[in-house]
């Protein structure tokens, strides 16, 4: 049977509309996001097919390969899915990957709070996904930090392999003062103008020492 042979009150959308979509079915809900059918079937027997085959579970954990290779599904509305199960995850704050959370100064000093008590300054970046999760981890510079060592590019060749999202600099001041020299400004000035050009955001950049921390987003220098 195809969707316009179904009575219209009857049809996944006009009975969403009417009804919310609490009282559709599974392969109801399932169907609005796939959209249409393919030649010889209505997309509500896609739908049916599909949650005989894998479970609400298992859909949920599917990756954009797997998705796209249903057929019925293919490319675009393989993205609609999985877009749509995006948004319902970060509304719920669903957080199944086991990754840590870094959203404040002291989630980025819990990561690298070891480098306090460095008699050398170590620089570091911390990648991160579209969900603040911590994806990656490295080790740009240890030494004594100037413009014209740490570069971008080492910064963001990282960044592209990880596909994150966003990137936090941290380094520290074994001389116990957080005030950011004019080398560390410069720094900052160069990467974040750099991410802007790559599309990816510098979220902060954070100096630590033994007792103390400075964040350029707090004093808005970001």
């Amino acid at each position: 049977m195809r969707i316009k042979d179904i009575p219209k009150a009857e049809r996944p959308r006009e009975k969403l509309i009417q009804k919310g979509p609490e009282n559709l079915k599974d392969e109801e809900l399932l169907a609005i996001l796939i959209g249409t059918g393919i030649e010889g079937k209505s997309v509500l027997e896609i739908a049916k097919q599909i949650l005989r085959k894998y479970s609400k579970k298992r859909l949920l954990q599917m990756k954009y390969k797997d998705l796209s290779k249903i057929k019925g599904i293919g490319l675009a509305k393989a993205c609609i899915i999985l877009a749509s199960q995006e948004l319902v995850k970060r509304a719920l704050k669903i957080e199944d990957s086991g990754l840590p959370i870094v959203q404040t100064v002291n989630d980025v000093v819990l990561q690298v709070g070891y480098i306090r008590d460095k008699s050398r300054e170590h620089f570091i970046a911390i990648y991160l996904n579209a969900r603040n999760e911590l994806i990656f981890r490295k080790h740009i510079f240890i030494g004594t930090l100037n413009a014209s060592l740490v570069h971008p590019r080492e910064i963001f060749k990282e960044a592209l392999e990880h596909n994150a999202a966003s990137v936090i600099l941290v380094h520290n001041h074994p001389s116990g003062d957080p005030t950011p020299s004019e080398d560390d400004l410069e720094i900052t000035k160069r990467i974040v103008e750099a991410g802007k050009i790559m599309g990816i955001d510098i979220l902060d950049h954070i100096i630590i020492t033994k007792n103390k921390v400075f964040s350029f987003k707090e004093k808005k220098l970001i």
